[in-house]
């Protein structure tokens, strides 16, 4: 192990308190002694301290919490400062919320690891782009995790497989080893971080049209058609971006992408499902109770999408549906004229 990478993981925090947050928290305690872990609210650390497990989500998983350093929203920088890796599991709408309250000073010297599927959304931005442009971090502080991994099946211990992307390579791999992998996780690496960002953010748009055709009842041929197109819209705008050496068959990718689409346990897939049977975006927002990460990637890829002029049928399908009112049946009925 080289110098530069002997201190990797060091003291080691999660930003967040949802079910993925909850997850990496599992996965991180079979590697390391101890977690620093940031949570929404006093009353949360309490319930969670009282029940010994999250009281909002995977409510199955118990914690050692003599491992555990609870931290809140007020506690922030203080939070950064006992961490020497961070890893952040807010849904994207929340994250611009604690970074833009992190000291710059505080945060420099800090390796972070993404864990979010979306971007910032008022600069639309990835949340690498962010780190580096408003938080001054340097390319080689900067991770990503991902992959066809459902928290629900973490809980359950069951097989599951992640890739770590770092643009330092050596990085990527501590991290693999030391953070990610035990008996029921295997984990890749990779130096393809904005490759697997934008892919993680484009697969819950693709979810939330493949729930839209579910609503439909439009039937398994037609979602294996939709999927078909979804993976190559996927290459065509993650190669036109950031055009690297990179196989889109990969797990981080198509795997992804397969398992937010089809899973019942994919909130896109749900989001998308009460879309098409008929509820409005407010509606299937207030019953879902939970983040849809496409909802807000929609906006997201469209906007950047007006630069870069890729044909996306899909995305912009999607897009139309939820932020212009268009027409569920009609707008999927125009978008299967263009499958291949």
């Amino acid at each position: 192990m080289s110098e530069q990478t002997s201190s990797i993981p060091g003291r080691v925090g999660i930003l967040g308190g949802g079910s993925w947050a909850t997850a990496l928290a599992k996965i991180v305690l079979t590697r390391q002694p101890h977690l620093n872990w940031l949570l929404r609210s006093t009353n949360h650390v309490k319930e969670f301290t009282r029940l010994k497990h999250n009281p909002s989500y995977l409510t199955s998983v118990t914690f050692d919490l003599s491992k555990i350093t609870f931290f809140t929203d007020s506690d922030v920088n203080d939070f950064f400062r006992s961490c020497d890796t961070v890893i952040l599991a807010t849904p994207s709408p929340y994250i611009r919320y604690y970074l833009k309250r992190v000291r710059n000073s505080v945060i420099r010297p800090k390796l972070i690891i993404n864990a979010i599927k979306g971007m910032v959304p008022e600069e639309n931005v990835l949340i690498s782009d962010y780190l580096q442009e408003y938080k001054e971090l340097r390319p080689g502080q900067i991770a990503v995790i991902a992959g066809p991994c459902h928290a629900e099946e973490i809980a359950k211990d069951r097989v599951s497989y992640l890739t770590v992307g770092c643009f330092d390579m050596g990085k990527a791999k501590v991290l693999s080893e030391e953070l990610f992998s035990n008996d029921f996780v295997h984990c890749a690496v990779s130096r393809d971080v904005v490759g697997i960002e934008y892919s993680a953010v484009l697969k819950n748009i693709y979810a939330i049209a493949a729930g839209i055709c579910h609503g439909l009842n439009l039937g398994d041929n037609f979602q294996s058609v939709l999927i078909s197109n979804a993976i190559a819209e996927m290459s065509n705008f993650v190669s036109t971006v950031h055009l690297v050496s990179r196989d889109v068959t990969e797990s981080v990718y198509l795997g992804d992408l397969l398992v937010t689409a089809y899973s019942s346990f994919s909130r896109n897939r749900t989001f998308g499902n009460m879309i098409g049977k008929g509820y409005s975006v407010r509606a299937a927002q207030m019953e879902m109770n939970m983040v849809a990460e496409g909802y807000y990637a929609a906006k997201c890829i469209h906007l950047i999408n007006l630069r870069y002029q890729v044909n996306m049928p899909i995305c912009r399908t999607v897009y139309e549906i939820l932020y212009e009112g268009a027409p569920v049946e009609a707008s999927i009925r125009r978008l299967s004229t263009l499958f291949k």
